[in-house]
């Protein structure tokens, strides 16, 4: 089965893991590998769905944040644990990958990184099917590293996201849906993960639980603004960095925080029923008036904050060298926004 290197984001991946060590770079190349090598493990057509998927494309951000926790490590690490290391950044990529496929799937999307989603190839079924195949691929790689606290960290991530999707499911066309509401969504379906990746790279060199549990923190702050950055481009209409058609969030129902903040400033845009939007033009002059209001940019600003309080959370006895990559992914994730 043939497969191709994912891109990567300049602004992020590529950029910090050339300012990073040779052994970053090696750990990065080594995780594409072994991703690559884990899909073709699954037999046919579920393997070549799943490489179509996982292999497309993607900022590969979550597995970097596993890989940069284990900088912490100055020294040359044992054989098993580089492995272990590499195997856990690669459990979190497929965690990931999985939920998109089904997220696509409720969703209704035909488009995922510029190219068709497996439900729009292959059909529901098959949907179903090569998501729950990565998803234990994930549980099985990890597994490998024989440490609970690891399979512990993941599971958890892992029943976050579901709950995320459930709770963005359950208030979809909701008029209700607060700032306190929208962002317990983020917490659960993105920022659950970044943290998860952070605490897995720690726990994968041997670090103390406090050092894990600080990183988690920091990645978990950087979730977040990573969710509130991808609502502001939905609105924005920056169909290069998200794959997506303009207000696509709007067209599903999915009420974000542009969308909550504009409707504070212009009264109007309260009275809006997302049930009716019929077409790509209402979506549109709907994002229009959003944008008009200012709320992106309050976004934004919000999006910058929880960078700062993510950076706050740092430990002091990390290495320079490292702390200056974190910050660097941290401020990236905001930069998407130009």
């Amino acid at each position: 089965m043939a497969v191709k290197q994912a891109p990567t984001d300049p602004l992020t991946v590529e950029r910090i893991v050339d300012l990073g060590s040779g052994q970053l770079r090696a750990r990065m190349v080594a995780m594409e590998r072994r991703l690559q090598e884990t899909l073709a493990e699954l037999a046919d057509p579920l393997g070549e769905y799943a490489s179509m998927m996982v292999l497309a494309g993607g900022k590969r951000i979550r597995p970097l944040l596993v890989l940069l926790a284990g900088e912490q490590r100055t020294g040359p690490l044992g054989e098993l644990q580089e492995e272990g290391l590499v195997r856990a950044a690669v459990a979190v990529e497929l965690i990931h990958s999985a939920t998109l496929i089904h997220d696509d799937l409720i969703d209704g999307a035909t488009l995922r990184r510029g190219h068709p989603t497996v439900a729009a190839r292959a059909g529901e079924r098959a949907a179903i099917a090569t998501g729950d195949a990565i998803f234990s691929r994930a549980f099985a790689e990890l597994a490998k590293n024989g440490d609970p606290r690891q399979l512990q960290t993941l599971s958890e991530a892992s029943s976050a996201l579901v709950a995320g999707e459930f709770l963005q499911r359950e208030d979809a066309y909701a008029v209700w849906i607060d700032e306190r509401r929208y962002l317990a969504r983020c917490e659960l379906k993105t920022a659950a993960l970044f943290e998860a990746a952070c605490k897995l790279g720690a726990l994968a060199v041997g670090a103390g639980e406090e050092v894990a549990k600080a990183l988690g923190r920091f990645a978990r702050r950087v979730g977040v603004a990573f969710q509130l950055l991808d609502d502001v481009l939905d609105i924005a209409g920056r169909l290069g960095e998200t794959g997506k058609a303009r207000g696509r969030d709007l067209l599903e129902g999915t009420v974000t925080l542009p969308l909550i903040l504009a409707r504070r400033i212009d009264p109007l845009l309260a009275a809006v029923d997302l049930r009716k939007l019929r077409d790509g033009e209402e979506v549109e002059e709907l994002c229009q008036r959003i944008a008009a209001t200012g709320a992106l940019s309050v976004a934004r600003s919000r999006a910058l904050a929880e960078v700062g309080a993510a950076k706050a959370e740092l430990p002091e006895e990390l290495p320079s060298s490292l702390r200056r990559l974190l910050c660097l992914l941290a401020d990236g994730v905001v930069q998407r926004c130009g």
